[in-house]
């Protein structure tokens, strides 16, 4: 029993490290007070103007034709076709009887067909790869910058009160857009993978019927479409960054002051 109580004893905080942890926690507040008021008004011109840039580049102004990627799966030869002066009928019973034969040599082994790709590995579509890799750290920036925004915010609403209650209603409007804005970015981080995701699905069809051109414009529709959505996702960016920088500085003193301190100026 004894133990338990020295060993409680141990855990409990001291004085002097309740008062180290008060002052970090107020030296943290003022903090994240300072880098979000910076954030605001100095970074935000700052990446609405890199954004602009960005959408002026070549690589976001390109035809569709142009973020098409070589698809190295050869078309078959049209079935039925002669091939060395044989006779295709003929051929292909040769090959079903082959086909019979080694089933019945080797019908006690379990397996799958392997398909082989003859030209070697089908690469990634390196023009949009090119843009992922451009976007997302700008995606990754604007979400911990909301982050950032969210908490001063949060931190700079007053206690509940009855009655002069306006400057906190525009805090939470203000909070609302922020959020919806990190939220928003946060889903862009999924296309890539969709993306990558549903191309490799239509490859392996393409590589199982290399005859069926569709698999092919599929994958070209594909390429087109998300080529687009990178486009729009920075279009967004750009749109979150202008909107929520209006509005906070707009409304700048009521976020910071939300409450008149001085009561007898309402009468």
């Amino acid at each position: 029993m004894s133990a338990v109580k020295e060993q409680a004893s141990k855990s409990k905080p001291t004085a002097v490290e309740s008062v180290s942890a008060v002052e970090h926690l107020e030296a943290f507040k003022s903090k994240v007070m300072k880098d979000a008021e910076e954030t605001l008004l100095q970074k935000f011109p700052l990446r609405i103007y890199q954004l602009t840039e960005l959408m002026k580049s070549p690589e976001f102004n390109m035809n569709f034709t142009q973020c098409h990627a070589p698809i190295n799966i050869p078309r078959p030869d049209p079935s039925g076709a002669e091939t060395n002066g044989g006779d295709a009928e003929t051929d292909q019973t040769r090959k079903r009887r082959r086909v019979d034969e080694d089933s019945t040599q080797g019908s006690d082994v379990d397996g799958s067909k392997v398909l082989l790709l003859p030209n070697g590995p089908v690469k990634l579509n390196q023009t949009l790869t090119k843009l992922f890799e451009i976007t997302k750290p700008l995606i990754v920036q604007q979400i911990n910058d909301c982050n950032l925004l969210k908490m001063w915010i949060e931190l700079s609403i007053p206690k509940v009160e009855d009655g002069n209650n306006f400057g906190v209603d525009i805090q939470e409007e203000c909070l609302k857009e922020v959020s919806s804005a990190e939220s928003e970015a946060a889903l862009y981080l999924d296309q890539p993978a969709r993306y990558y995701m549903s191309r490799a699905k239509m490859i392996v069809k393409l590589a199982k019927y290399p005859h069926v051109e569709d698999y092919r414009k599929t994958i070209e529709e594909l390429d087109e479409k998300q080529y687009m959505n990178v486009k729009l996702v920075v279009r967004e960016l750009f749109n979150n960054y202008a909107a929520i920088h209006d509005m906070l500085t707009k409304n700048l003193e009521k976020i910071k002051r939300p409450r008149t301190t001085n009561a007898n100026s309402l009468y």
